[in-house]
């Protein structure tokens, strides 16, 4: 059975430190699986660390399942910036699964 794929809202969640990229409460989005289409700057370092998750995400699967979310249509992960190392900022998205059935 084919699932069609639900567009992924990623918004910035919580920035610890200092992001020269993000902004609190910005948002970028998934479509159709995998069409990345954003009004803001990305960066790479954010998106590694959605690659793992967008695709079962974009599917319907529960968050719950894969210990990245306390609700059935939202999960949550981090940018790769180490900011107590770096002097960087960590970024937390939120990612919220839209139209989840």
């Amino acid at each position: 059975m084919y699932l069609s794929a639900k567009t992924l809202k990623i918004r910035v969640y919580d920035i610890k430190g200092n992001c020269p990229i993000y902004k609190l409460n910005q948002i970028f989005y998934v479509k159709n699986g995998y069409i990345l289409e954003s009004d803001i700057n990305l960066c790479m370092h954010s998106l590694a660390s959605i690659m793992p998750y967008y695709i079962a995400l974009s599917r319907g699967i529960d968050p719950r399942e894969l210990n990245i979310g306390d609700k059935n249509n939202q999960a949550y992960v981090q940018c790769l910036d180490p900011c107590d190392k770096t002097k960087g900022g960590t970024v937390t998205f939120e990612i919220t699964i839209e139209n989840f059935n």
